[in-house]
């Protein structure tokens, strides 16, 4: 989860799309509008803190849950997830997250 805050923090969409699971609603592989999203989101956005709550390890999948403070266009978009990961082949992927 971390890395993939600072994945969007620092503005490096590919890895957004390597750590997405397949069966994530936001996967394409129209990887060039893909990445053309990403870089508009994370350019309109301050990506100012993560906070993880709570990390449940499993051996084929691991919930995050997490607060993250972003403000977009100067509006507070701040959130709290509780993400789901799915490994497979020995790497972690971003099936899907529930604002709570």
């Amino acid at each position: 989860m971390k890395s993939r805050y600072c994945a969007f923090s620092l503005n490096i969409p590919k890895y957004i799309i390597n750590t997405t699971h397949e069966n994530n609603q936001d996967y394409t592989k129209d990887t060039q509008t893909w990445i053309k999203d990403i870089q508009n989101f994370t350019n309109s956005c301050e990506f100012e803190n993560l906070e993880i709550l709570e990390f449940i390890d499993g051996e084929t999948q691991a919930f995050v849950s997490f607060k993250a403070a972003i403000t977009c266009n100067g509006e507070d978009c701040s959130f709290t997830e509780k993400s789901k990961f799915i490994k497979k082949n020995d790497k972690w992927f971003y099936l899907s997250g529930l604002f709570l």
